[in-house]
Parts: C-alpha cells; structure tokens; sequence
C-alpha cells in the first residue's frame, strides 16, 4: 500500500492527470462531431442512443491506444532516468512489485477517465434531443468493456516500458496500436481477437450499417476473456521482473 501511494504521488509531478483530461476531451470531441454530423442528417432515425453509441465506439480506439502509451511510458520512464528501480527495492519493492502498483494507480486514472468520457456520452444523447429510454444495460456493458479494454492496453505499455529503457519504442508501438485500434472493425473475428487492439471493435456497441446507425451486442465473452488472460499473463510477467537483478 505504501508503494502504490508513493505511485499516486508521482502522477501529480508527472502531470497524469492531465494527459487523462486530454483524453477524456479527445473522446468527447470526437464523439460530439460524430454525433453531431449525423444528428444535423434528414435521416431522423439517427438522432437515438445508437448515435452516441457509436461515436464512442470509434472515439475510444482512437484517442486512447497512443495517449496510454504516453501516460505509461511517463510514469516509468522516471524510474529509469532517476535509477528508481534499485531506490525502490532497497526499499523493499521489486521491480514486478513497482509496476502493479503502476498499474493500479495509473489504472485507477485510466478507467475514471474511461468512464468520465462514457458518462459524457448520455449528456450528449440528451443535448441532441434523443428522447428514447436510456439503453443503460448496453450502455453500462459497452462502458465496462472499453475500461477492460483501457487495462489490458494500459498493463501491456507498463510492461514495455519497464523492459525497454528507449521510450520511443513503447509510444511507436502505441501508434501501431492505434492503427489497428482503428482498421480491427474491418478485421476477421478471429484477426481482432489476435491483439489487445483489436478487442476495442469488439466491444463496440454501435456502428454504421450505409447511413443507418445502429446497435450491436458487444462481444462480452471475449472482453471478459481478454481481462482474464490479460491479468494473469501481467502478473506472471511482473514477477518475473521482481526474480531479476536490478543493476544501478
């Protein structure tokens, strides 16, 4: 607990906080273009809860894979220039040990800022005069698979950035990432289930089908299934960081 207060600390001198405001503002903006663009159509069918829905479900693979990978990259690439991997353990917290309690406070600001944007989403239905009953079953589901989604993406750049002493490998994967955040929902299933990435068309709840908006049912099971691996491959991965010597 000491350790991941310590982590709480430093995102405030790291400025994190900021780079999850730009998120959530990169998220709402181009939901509200999205929204608005199709809202403005004389396909009145458009203005409903799909609307929102669906510019969330493109938003969200695009503003978060490479802002993640920066907020990652950050608060770990402090540890590397100030040699804070060996001041921790002295300390007795071992590299693995480090960066779980990375993820956990890095991840709480990731999912808040996830949710922040979602929450943003149902104004937004609301402002564009939607007047159809709140899907709040899809709404919430889509919400908590893109938080999985944020997780799973978010311990993967934590990771990187702990092997690899180079910060631009791990913000140059972050732009792959994007890339193929962005182009999975023309993927194969099978092909999107192949990267963290690619879970984000997954879990979309809306999408265009020619100029009609509509609902999908995100794919839950291999959401839940991703956190679930994803989870477990972290954990053993960190301690096997927290087996290897940290040289000053």
């Amino acid at each position: 607990m000491t350790t991941v207060r310590n982590e709480f600390a430093k995102l405030k001198h790291l400025h994190i906080g900021a780079i999850a405001a730009l998120l959530v503002a990169a998220i709402v903006g181009l939901t509200v273009v999205g929204a608005l663009t199709a809202a403005t159509s004389n396909d009145s069918t458009a203005v409903s809860w799909a609307l929102p829905l669906a510019g969330l479900s493109l938003a969200i693979p695009i503003a978060s894979p490479l802002l993640i990978a920066v907020m990652a990259s950050r608060t770990v690439e402090v540890e590397h220039q100030s040699n804070g991997w060996l001041l921790n353990q002295t300390n007795g917290a071992d590299r693995g040990a480090l960066v779980r309690a990375k993820l956990v406070s890095t991840g709480l600001v990731v999912g808040g800022a996830t949710v922040a944007a979602s929450a943003a989403g149902v104004f937004l239905g609301t402002a564009i005069g939607v007047t159809q009953p709140l899907p709040a079953g899809l709404w919430l589901g889509y919400t908590a698979a893109a938080v999985t989604a944020n997780l799973v993406v978010l311990a993967l750049h934590l990771l990187i950035s702990a092997r690899v002493d180079n910060q631009l490998v791990a913000l140059g994967i972050g732009i792959v990432g994007t890339v193929i955040a962005i182009c999975a929902s023309g993927f194969p299933s099978w092909a999107a289930h192949l990267t963290p990435w690619g879970y984000y068309s997954l879990a979309s709840a809306a999408d265009y089908r020619g100029e009609q908006v509509v609902t999908l049912n995100p794919s839950y099971a291999s959401i839940a299934a991703l956190g679930a691996v994803g989870a477990v491959l972290f954990w053993l991965m960190t301690v096997r960081l927290d087996r290897q010597e940290v040289r000053a």
